[in-house]
């Protein structure tokens, strides 16, 4: 956020009566419990029920969750609007914006970001996950992510990316001093990102982006995909960090330090959600 293989388990729901979704975890406990108490069975299954829902979590403002054993944080991040906007988790690495009345103009930055993310934000950081990374160690596969989305239509203006910090130190403890790399896999509404845009349909890593780039008190590099999606597979960042690195955005010195993925947000949102996100790093070649 500008100033900021099959999808894992949770991220399909069995429907229960009155519309209560349930992990495939949850409904094998309540199969069990209905067979167990026999004639007793509704009885099990709306208690199960109301466990699942006890299970969702909302967060609102900047609150923060950490999820799937302690691998992802997920903050919901309204920090340029103060309109009632909340997002929901089960506390795997999933997420969904159950409410937003955001309403921000376009030709200015968005009511907020919620995301996920691996690796470190402004100090807070994941457990075990591999960064920071100095950019000149990044090879092929070093770094892949993939990352599954429900994009709504309609009034809704947003967009759909990701969010990359380099600093120029290992660690920081507040604003990465450095570069933010986005990858905008779509958008919905008049956007646009940051700055002028310094090159057209480049193929990078198997698709095809416009490059854009905004120069202020750190470098902002924004690679659109000339072709929406819903979702990636194992997408290497190399490619990506190697075409910044050759225009001269960001420096082979500078240390890879965390990777964010959410929604930035000028009207409403609801209904838009991460179905599942990961983010993988190992010695590449």
């Amino acid at each position: 956020m500008r100033l900021p293989a099959p999808p894992p388990r949770g991220t399909w729901r069995f429907l229960l009566p009155g519309g209560t979704s349930m992990t495939p975890r949850r409904h094998a406990l309540a199969l069990a419990a209905a067979l167990l108490l026999g004639t007793g069975g509704i009885l099990a299954v709306i208690l199960l029920a109301a466990c699942s829902g006890a299970a969702t979590t909302t967060l609102c403002g900047s609150q923060t969750l950490s999820v799937s054993g302690g691998a992802y944080t997920i903050m919901n991040n309204e920090w340029g609007s103060s309109a009632p906007e909340c997002i929901a988790t089960d506390g795997d690495a999933d997420f969904t914006v159950a409410n937003s009345s955001i309403s921000k103009a376009t030709n200015g930055g968005p009511g907020g970001y919620p995301f996920i993310y691996k690796g470190c934000h402004w100090g807070a950081c994941t457990s075990n996950s591999g960064f920071p990374i100095q950019v000149s160690d990044i090879r092929v596969g070093t770094v892949t992510t993939s990352w599954s989305t429900t994009q709504p239509g309609g009034s809704n203006i947003y967009n759909v990316a990701y969010d990359i910090w380099f600093n120029q130190t290992p660690t920081t403890s507040g604003q990465p001093k450095g570069g933010e790399l986005m990858i905008w896999l779509n958008h919905s509404g008049p956007l646009r990102p940051a700055g002028v845009q310094v090159a057209s349909n480049v193929s990078i890593g198997g698709h095809s982006y416009h490059v854009w780039l905004r120069q202020w008190r750190w470098n902002t590099i924004s690679y659109t995909m000339t072709t929406g999606t819903t979702s990636v597979s194992h997408l290497d960042l190399q490619p990506l960090v190697a075409d910044a690195v050759s225009r001269g955005y960001i420096q082979n010195s500078w240390y890879l330090i965390g990777v964010e993925a959410g929604f930035e947000l000028w009207h409403g949102g609801t209904g838009l959600a991460t179905n599942s996100f990961s983010v993988n790093v190992a010695g590449g070649s």
